[in-house]
């Protein structure tokens, strides 16, 4: 599937953008992106790596996280699966098990809703923090 059309081209920018993120599993921020993208693109600006997450996400190329108040981060990866952060130091790791499918039947029957997707974020203290915790 093509998730670029006549309304977004895909870009040199985007392209590099993508492919940073792609290659990474520590779901970075904009900032970090832009740190990575930099090494490529030394004369891109802040403002349109921003903009072309923003872009990928909306298009559904890339997913957005909202994590803990914190700012937002960026994932390349857009298969379905779960979320886990340390409560101390921040980091965002994927965790593939079985997503619970129970768990959309039981929001759509309680609030007449069709469900398109749902997200969970686990909460933790990961191996590296636990022992200072």
């Amino acid at each position: 599937m093509n998730e670029f059309d006549d309304n977004m081209r895909l870009t040199s920018q985007r392209q590099v953008i993508l492919e940073e993120l792609k290659k990474v599993t520590s779901h970075p921020t904009a900032n970090e992106v832009y740190d990575m993208v930099r090494k490529r693109l030394p004369r891109i600006g802040l403002g349109t790596v921003y903009r072309n997450l923003d872009l990928l996400a909306e298009k559904g190329i890339i997913k957005k996280l909202e994590v803990g108040g914190e700012q937002k981060r960026f994932d390349g990866d857009t298969s379905p699966h779960y979320h886990i952060r340390c409560m101390q130091c921040n980091r965002v790791e994927d965790i593939f098990i079985e997503r619970d499918m129970e768990l959309e039947k039981n929001a759509a029957s309680c609030c007449n809703y069709k469900i398109l997707d749902h997200h969970v974020q686990f909460s933790g203290i990961c191996s590296k923090c636990l022992p200072e915790a």
